[in-house]
């Protein structure tokens, strides 16, 4: 499952083309900024790849995750995406 902009329920932020094209390949050690949805879409969009049933619920899970933890705050894209695979496997 592919998810769009339109399937988030959070406020972001959103960037024009050129932001979008920045966010591609893995999760790096970029730091993660949780406003701008670009790179949340990224990140959830990198998790749904690596999960073999990914659905709806779990897209909802990992957007409350990213939205309501403070351990986010001075993160790297590839830190959240690891804490975020421990955090859905105790569900």
């Amino acid at each position: 499952m592919l998810v769009s902009k339109a399937h988030l329920k959070g406020n972001y932020k959103w960037g024009g083309e050129w932001e979008k094209a920045l966010f591609t390949g893995a999760p790096s050690r970029r730091l993660f900024n949780q406003c701008n949805g670009d790179q949340v879409l990224f990140l959830i969009n990198s998790f749904a790849a690596s999960s073999e049933n990914f659905s709806i619920k779990e897209l909802e899970e990992i957007e409350s995750l990213i939205n309501n933890h403070s351990l986010i705050i001075a993160q790297s894209e590839l830190s959240l995406f690891r804490w975020l695979q421990l955090e859905t496997s105790k569900i």
